[in-house]
């Protein structure tokens, strides 16, 4: 990471995965001694930034974002090198200093004002960033001044602006200050409670005031309006929101909104797999003769993932893939077809998944496994996936309120502030590579679950409930479907047992969901761990989908599910008393990370999966 307020300085390092999952674009990354902001795509250096290949992914971000977006590319870096001067150290992702507030540490100063006040200095450290920080000259000289830390508290409204705390309008209530007037901000007591810190100014008739004026209700009626401020991209606009204050680091601060997919098998050999994975970059050299194309070919961007093959090769996959496409004014009756299929990111994977044929490429990787015997009646198919790789791209974020958990493919129903000024012309993604085990239910055992009486029953209840919670936000239901919602109940409960087993903490043990009746109906789920380095994981996890521990696994899995300890408040718990949107579930039997549910932890029942103290009328496995 670098600021660009102060020309490329180093202030830090974050993993690529990192930028997008957790420390985003507009999101506020808390350093040792700096709290920066990450800015808007403008300002990132594209030389630096690897396109990736990804078509299916790339079709799902132009449907939410505009067909404007032309590539995913990874953030800008460059391998460290011994020279510290080298060009790798002003490489990086662009950050800002936020909040712009800063207060002396030292506790008989603690004064209160804005970097750009002049009050404060900037201390740098080429060689070690975490040193790198803001100072006060209240007291001595060099080292011995105070370190100035960012102020603790932000202003963020649902529409994803942030903006600095007003100090200066909440300490004197709307009232104009005087010019030389003084800011301080300290606590009283230990515990760090906003009731427990006061801002004082050094005018006179103005008293010390609390922050926990600036809190809930009476902070809505204390606070100015919103002025609309995107810090990550310098610009304001008119908002009808009301502002809220947070606190420095809240985990409501940012929230990512994403889109994932799979790479999935093109052809049956690597070479033409690569080939078509890039066609959209290798496709103008069809038109160039041969000799000419191969002295283009080692300059193409996607060379390094073609190299190994060599020229000659490649440029005879290249000419075959030509000779294979349709002519540009020839109409497909399936374009139609195959271009809704590009916005359906689950059928494919789907169909890569339960094919009869295993698949022994770069980055998928496939080995039927066996039934075991306890779970033959109503468990289709076992998928070993020892390969696949994931590539996810940021879309926007949001602040406040998470978005709305629906299927990904899907517009999220909460507007999600822009990575750019302009519409984007292309989005940051990261790459993940590791290992699943893919389970295929069988579908006439799903099929005749779901007519039951007794579960159709529990479904209206589980329905009414997502209702409530919907209208409680101004959103649209949409219901996942009962079939959904055991699924992902298996699917968590088999993820805790696997955690237990295979090596993996459950936190890095993730999910995908497949359930949709009609036609093509799909009962499934993969369970699968990824890691940013370049060979994935390491097969613990795979093991575990062998007929000989599989068995075991989801015998034990589907046993701890029966009872709670929270039970019996867990088993009959009303989601539509409180409008939730989970039946009996909760952190002690059923709930996971963040980053293993795509739901985020919506959408469990475990009396649709087994038996528990409050009944067995609709479980599947009775």
């Amino acid at each position: 990471m670098t600021t660009p307020a102060n020309g490329p300085l180093r202030v830090g390092e974050l993993r690529p995965s990192q930028l997008l999952h957790t420390y985003g674009v507009g999101s506020v990354i808390d350093l040792p001694n700096l709290s920066t902001m990450v800015l808007g795509l403008d300002h990132w250096e594209l030389e630096r930034a690897t396109p990736l290949a990804e078509d299916r992914l790339l079709a799902a971000v132009r449907r939410r974002l505009g067909s404007q977006v032309s590539t995913l590319r990874t953030p800008p870096y460059l391998l460290e090198t011994t020279d510290p001067f080298g060009d790798w150290s002003r490489v990086g992702v662009p950050v800002a200093l936020f909040p712009r507030w800063l207060r002396c540490s030292r506790e008989q100063c603690n004064q209160l004002a804005p970097a750009s006040s002049g009050l404060f200095e900037l201390e740098e450290h080429f060689f070690r960033p975490e040193r790198i920080r803001y100072v006060h000259n209240c007291f001595g000289v060099g080292r011995r001044r105070p370190t100035a830390v960012p102020a603790r508290f932000l202003l963020a409204c649902r529409d994803g602006h942030m903006d600095d705390f007003p100090w200066q309008y909440f300490v004197h209530r709307g009232a104009q200050p005087q010019d030389d007037c003084t800011l301080t901000l300290a606590e009283r007591g230990t515990t760090g409670e906003a009731a427990n810190v006061f801002v004082r100014c050094s005018c006179d008739n103005v008293s010390a005031r609390s922050m926990v004026e600036a809190m809930g209700k009476r902070g809505e009626e204390e606070l100015p309006a919103c002025r609309g401020h995107h810090p990550h991209l310098g610009t304001f606009a008119r908002c009808d929101q009301q502002v809220r204050t947070i606190a420095l680091g809240a985990t409501n601060s940012w929230f990512a909104s994403q889109l994932r997919v799979f790479s999935l098998p093109r052809a049956e050999e690597p070479l033409s797999q690569a080939v078509r994975e890039h066609w959209r970059s290798l496709e103008p050299l069809a038109a160039v003769p041969a000799e000419a194309a191969k002295m283009l070919l080692p300059t193409q961007a996607c060379w390094p993932d073609l190299e190994q093959f060599g020229v000659d090769p490649v440029w005879e996959a290249i000419a075959d893939e030509a000779a294979a496409q349709l002519p540009a004014n020839a109409a497909s009756p399936d374009d139609q077809a195959t271009e809704d299929e590009e916005f359906d990111l689950a059928t494919p994977e789907w169909r890569a998944f339960t094919a009869p044929r295993r698949y022994e490429l770069p980055d998928f990787t496939t080995e039927h496994g066996g039934v075991p015997g306890t779970a033959s009646s109503w468990l289709e198919r076992v998928v070993l996936v020892h390969r696949l790789r994931e590539v996810s791209a940021l879309t926007g974020f949001t602040r406040i309120d998470a978005p709305e958990w629906m299927p990904q493919e899907e517009d999220p129903a909460v507007q999600a502030a822009s990575l750019t000024r302009e519409p984007p012309a292309w989005v940051p993604c990261a790459e993940l590579r590791g290992e699943g085990v893919f389970l295929a239910f069988r579908e006439d055992k799903i099929a005749e679950w779901e007519k039951r009486t007794d579960v159709v029953s529990r479904e209206r209840v589980l329905n009414q409930a997502h209702r409530r919670w919907c209208q409680a936000r101004g959103t649209d239901p949409q219901w996942p479907g009962i079939r959904y919602v055991l699924l992902h109940t298996f699917a968590h409960a088999l993820i805790r047992q696997f955690a237990l087993e295979c090596g993996y903490g459950a936190s890095g043990i993730a999910e995908r969901i497949y359930a949709r009746s009609g036609k093509e109906p799909m009962a499934g789920v993969l369970l699968y761990t990824a890691a940013p380095d370049s060979e994935g994981t390491l097969g613990g996890l795979v093991s575990l989908g062998r007929k000989a521990r599989l068995g075991p696994a989801v015998t034990q899995a589907v046993d701890e599910a029966r009872l709670c300890s929270s039970d019996p408040m867990c088993a009959e718990h009303e989601p539509r008393v409180h409008g939730r949107l989970h039946g009996a579930a909760c952190h002690a039997c059923l709930f996971a990370a963040e980053t293993s549910c795509e739901r985020g932890n919506h959408f469990l029942d475990r009396a649709l999966l087994v038996p528990t103290i409050a009944g067995d009328l609709s479980a599947f496995l009775s």
